[in-house]
């Protein structure tokens, strides 16, 4: 099969790879796409304390595709950046067909749902989300009618739950501040690339709880795809606009610079073999 390789900072390579053998209670799965992470960019943009070549086909784990009897699946991989992967049986979310020809990064689609839920958001809360990339975009459409504030906007108005999805400094600083008294921060960016700090004087006086919106259990993830299904299939997530580019395999690199750079129309890339 073929398999992507990320050999170097900003250095990525398709290459022959040898197809995985499923083993024990996990299914090879012939992927029809998988979506560029912004969890994945430091690997990519060749941080120092990331050893290099990469395995073949990672970090791609936002795959979708179809097992060997035919069923259309999102599941948990790790390799899927290539024409094939395997993941554990238990972690497969069939699509429905009401949803074929649409790109379906069950993953991140899965991490939108769960920052959803851990914002506990109540009927008539204020609503904000900062960075409004594609997490930040699904989340906003699964929450309903929110504020969007993008990096870098003044907004004067506090909110009773704001939601954090740039992973930087900077939104981090600025959702804070949009937090009323008694509200809730919810941290759902990708805070990876170092120390932050924080205002804890302004945190204490104002009594707001914090919340980290990340999950490491795959069965949260496996219920979040799910929810995510159905979140598809009525409408509330479009999967076309979240998907604003496609990209062959050949073409990776190209998918890599779109996430860094961000142009206009951007929300996420996939990449199909």
């Amino acid at each position: 099969m073929r398999a992507a390789v990320v050999a170097g900072a900003r250095q990525v390579e398709t290459r022959p790879a040898v197809v995985p053998e499923p083993g024990p209670d996990e299914v090879l799965i012939e992927i029809e796409g998988c979506g560029v992470c912004g969890s994945s960019l430091p690997l990519y943009e060749g941080r120092p304390w990331f050893p290099y070549p990469g395995e073949p086909g990672a970090p791609g784990h936002e795959v979708w595709g179809r097992t060997d009897d035919g069923r259309r699946v999102a599941g948990l991989c790790f390799h899927g950046f290539a024409e094939f992967d395997v993941a554990p049986s238990d972690t497969l979310v069939d699509l429905p067909s009401a949803l074929d020809g649409l790109p379906f990064p069950g993953e991140a689609l899965s991490c939108a749902v769960n920052v959803a839920r851990r914002a506990g958001a109540r009927e008539g809360d204020r609503v904000a989300v900062v960075g409004m990339g594609f997490l930040g975009t699904a989340v906003a459409r699964i929450l309903g009618r929110v504020t969007e504030v993008r990096r870098g906007a003044r907004v004067e108005q506090e909110f009773d739950v704001v939601v954090e999805a740039a992973g930087t400094q900077e939104s981090l600083d600025a959702a804070s501040a949009l937090v009323a008294t008694g509200g809730r921060l919810v941290v759902a960016g990708y805070h990876q690339d170092g120390p932050r700090t924080v205002d804890m004087q302004s945190w204490n006086w104002r009594g707001i709880d914090v919340v980290n919106a990340h999950e490491r259990n795959p069965k949260r993830y496996v219920e979040g795809m799910r929810e995510a299904v159905q979140l598809a299939v009525d409408g509330t997530l479009d999967l076309e606009q979240l998907v604003t580019h496609r990209l062959p395999l050949e073409r990776i690199g190209d998918a890599f610079e779109l996430a860094c750079t961000r142009p206009a129309g951007f929300v996420k890339a996939v990449v199909c073999p």
